[in-house]
């Protein structure tokens, strides 16, 4: 696992970006798996691809989306694009702790 420094993580795509695909791409995987793969890739690509992971303290993260990231799927059902991107920002922040050894993924 990666020595995870708070200071290092505020240029994260410079010293810790390959944790950060890892961490993106467990989430991506964990969330094929429980959801339809066209919706959860369309999230990955038109939402999360411009999201910023951002280390809050005590191992938690939290993820900034874009403003307008229901607008980014015009075709799915709001109440079901908020649940299952809850559900995937979620996972997501999971992966972080993960990738950085502040807990086991699920």
């Amino acid at each position: 696992m990666t020595d995870f420094d708070p200071d290092r993580f505020t240029d994260k795509y410079e010293h810790y970006f390959t944790e950060l695909q890892q961490a993106y791409r467990r989430a991506f995987e964990a969330m094929s798996e429980r959801h339809d793969s066209d919706l959860i890739h369309g999230i990955d690509q038109r939402i999360l691809a411009e999201s910023e992971p951002f280390y809050e303290g005590d191992g938690e993260f939290r993820i900034d989306l874009p403003d307008d990231a229901s607008d980014r799927l015009p075709d799915v059902d709001a109440d079901r694009l908020e649940t299952v991107l809850g559900e995937y920002t979620g996972e997501l922040e999971t992966q972080l702790r993960s990738v950085f050894d502040f807990e086991e993924a699920r």
